[in-house]
């Protein structure tokens, strides 16, 4: 992980957007695709009249899954982003800091 943290430019001053390495990248965009892919079937099961329940717990599934892809990008932005910031720059790291709880308070009222 220290490698990542290495090439992570988003604890720079006035750097933002989502910077990882290839393969933790194509991990998000695989259970992207994934989620993409249930809320399609869900769209299917709609407009095949399909039970109500089944259709409500298929929602629940994609709600769970892009949950888990929150944390794990917060996750990642706390060890990196966050961290780098700390290491670097008092004012950075409290800026960072503000803008994590943010995003944990949005996760949380969701």
């Amino acid at each position: 992980m220290a490698d990542q943290q290495d090439t992570c430019s988003c604890h720079e001053p006035g750097v933002h957007g989502y910077n990882s390495d290839s393969e933790q990248k194509a991990k998000y965009l695989a259970r992207l695709k994934r989620i993409e892919g249930q809320t399609r079937g869900i769209h299917r099961m709609i407009d095949e009249d399909q039970y109500c329940i089944d259709i409500i717990t298929q929602i629940s599934a994609v709600t769970s899954a892009l949950e888990n892809v929150s944390l794990a990008l917060l996750e990642d932005h706390i060890e990196h982003c966050v961290a780098g910031a700390a290491a670097t720059d008092e004012h950075e790291a409290t800026e960072k800091l503000e803008e994590a709880m943010r995003a944990i308070r949005k996760l949380v009222k969701s």
